[in-house]
């Protein structure tokens, strides 16, 4: 469920948060496995997988970048608040919606270099050094994950300054 009003954009972009987070979690079955495979391999079999920190490096990248849009959305990310008793009334809706503009403006930057290598990369036919994967997929998950982020972000300052929205620091 979202944590945005039901209107066509917010159905939307829910469900494109939803697919990515999806593919998070399968990036992470996959991992475990992976990474299973791998121990048991190397410690009981004695035959190492050749390029398994290849696939973990960038099973990981997927994970966490596919996971982070669904996460920001529904706010589930560590938060301290040590100030907010001091700082009034005010104080938490103005450090959230700084908080958010600082976080979109660095992930907007991040989103459009990732594009750019992701095109690069596809273009150069760039791959990791052992396996020879291909690594413009990861690089535009990475920046679909941001530019979802980013709208995350946009959602929540308006939602906050609408006042549709409470400060989750209340």
């Amino acid at each position: 469920m979202s944590a945005y009003p039901s209107s066509a954009w917010a159905k939307y972009f829910a469900r494109a948060n939803l697919a990515l987070a999806w593919l998070g979690g399968v990036c992470l079955i996959a991992l475990v496995l992976v990474l299973a495979v791998g121990v048991i391999m190397r410690y009981v079999l004695g035959q190492p997988i050749l390029g398994i920190n290849e696939i973990v490096q960038l099973t990981a990248l997927a994970l966490v970048m596919a996971s982070l849009p669904y996460a920001t959305e529904h706010q589930v990310h560590v938060r301290v608040d040590v100030f907010d008793n001091m700082l009034g009334r005010w104080g938490p809706l103005f450090g959230d919606v700084l908080s958010r503009l600082i976080s979109g403006y660095v992930l907007s930057l991040l989103t459009l270099r990732a594009w750019d290598k992701a095109m690069d990369a596809l273009e150069w036919g760039d791959a990791t050094n052992m396996l020879n994967l291909p690594i413009w997929p990861f690089y535009a998950v990475l920046a679909a994950g941001t530019a979802l982020c980013v709208g995350v972000f946009a959602a929540d300052i308006l939602l906050l300054l609408t006042g549709k929205a409470e400060s989750k620091n209340d």
